[in-house]
């Protein structure tokens, strides 16, 4: 009877946020758990280390995904738009596409791929710091302009690399398309520490910023009102944001709709807006959709379709229903 009456007066202590993060961190655990033990074989020290690498990697895509779009998201006060509206991803396949139309594809494979990263990284941010500085210069600019100048940029990004890529002979279009389309199965593994290192500087950057995050979300007037620096955080957010992109970019290649499927997902469970519960919400799913999908794929279809194809495919939907509900009202 008094356990009975203990679980009740629990159960009525956790509030839903509460209960949806414990629900998404078991089953993001047993997601982990069943990746790296189903249908393991040989050695197990071979099989942790191999696995523990792969697992790594999409911790941290689906960490960096779902943070970048969730702040992306707050700061532009809009649930639909995503940073590769921004045209991050195809600033990344323009600098690919670059390399292998002035240098050759040779190039693209010789050169070290970590050195590869950090330009990537410094070209992205430095894309990102340059628009932003530009956007703030002014009191009469807002964000609604630097969603549409991304979205220029964007056009203009893959115009160019479309061009690039018609004038390239098959085999090194053949072998480009190949590190341009998203793979959550091959990583590069010697990428994984200076990632994991950007990764947790940018997540401190960002920790220091979170008591500003759902003052944010209120909007301009009322983050400056309430006394909050909005020039200075918005644009550290949104370099942290460039980050977090590259990052998962340069370890995968480009998603597009990844983030919007995880950050409307963890909005729609959490049931309000408070960033202290959507955020590892968002993060928890997409633990949950990136290690629990390629486990599913891996170890019952075979490899028989690629998990960015099924990922891109529902997030495209999940697009599509939130422009309708917004064109409803």
């Amino acid at each position: 009877m008094q356990a009975d009456l203990a679980l009740e007066v629990g159960k009525k202590r956790l509030s839903r946020p509460a209960l949806v993060l414990i629900a998404l961190g078991v089953a993001a655990l047993v997601s982990i758990a069943l990746f790296m033990t189903l249908d393991a074989k040989g050695s197990w020290s071979f099989v942790l280390s191999f696995r523990g690498k792969k697992l790594l990697s999409l911790v941290l895509v689906a960490y960096s995904v779902a943070v970048s779009t969730v702040l992306f998201q707050t700061v532009t006060n809009n649930r639909i738009l995503t940073p590769s509206i921004m045209g991050f991803d195809a600033l990344y396949v323009l600098i690919k596409t670059a390399v292998v139309f002035f240098f050759g594809v040779s190039a693209l494979v010789s050169i070290d791929s970590q050195l590869q990263f950090v330009v990537e990284l410094f070209v992205m941010v430095g894309f990102s710091f340059l628009l932003f500085r530009w956007l703030f210069l002014g009191e009469e600019r807002s964000l609604h302009l630097l969603v549409l100048v991304g979205i220029v940029f964007g056009i203009l990004f893959r115009s160019l690399s479309q061009l690039m890529q018609r004038m390239l002979d098959p085999g090194a279009f053949n072998v480009l398309q190949d590190t341009l389309f998203a793979s959550f199965a091959t990583t590069d593994p010697t990428l994984l520490g200076i990632a994991t290192v950007i990764v947790a500087i940018a997540s401190f950057v960002g920790w220091r910023l979170m008591h500003t995050y759902d003052v944010l979300s209120l909007g301009r007037a009322q983050a400056i009102n309430l006394g909050v620096d909005y020039k200075r955080t918005v644009a550290v957010i949104l370099v942290l944001v460039a980050i977090l992109v590259s990052v998962s970019t340069a370890l995968v290649g480009p998603v597009t709709f990844f983030g919007l499927l995880v950050a409307t997902l963890a909005h729609s469970l959490i049931g309000n807006s408070k960033h202290r519960y959507v955020l590892p919400a968002a993060v928890l799913l997409g633990v949950i959709a990136l290690v629990g999908g390629q486990t599913l794929l891996e170890r019952v279809f075979a490899f028989d379709t690629a998990l960015s194809i099924i990922i891109e495919f529902l997030g495209g939907l999940v697009f599509i229903v939130l422009v309708l509900r917004r064109s409803a009202r």
